[in-house]
């Protein structure tokens, strides 16, 4: 059987002991407050500084399409969502 390591932050609903584990996942936890370390979050922080940061919405109807079009915007980067989420030390296992 397959195994997978998923590495995830220290929210509670990732952390609780009511999650339920497959014996083929282990999770690593990532250490609390650095987001640095999460992948996702540079993500969204490549987003928030290109697309989504100091906008004013007239209405929830304008986040949600605003939000949709950079998201697809970010799609269209393939080489660069790779290059932000890499990390070197992933790599060496």
């Amino acid at each position: 059987m397959p195994h997978a390591v998923m590495l995830m932050d220290q929210a509670g609903w990732h952390m609780t002991n009511a999650l339920i584990v497959p014996e083929n996942i282990s999770i690593i936890p990532l250490p609390a407050k650095c987001p640095e370390l999460n992948p996702v979050e540079n993500i969204w922080q490549f987003m928030r500084d290109n697309w989504l940061s100091n906008r004013v919405f007239e209405s929830y109807d304008e986040i949600v399409d605003h939000c949709c079009d950079a998201w697809n915007k970010l799609i269209e980067l393939p080489s660069r969502i790779m290059s932000i989420g890499n990390r070197q030390w992933a790599q060496e296992f």
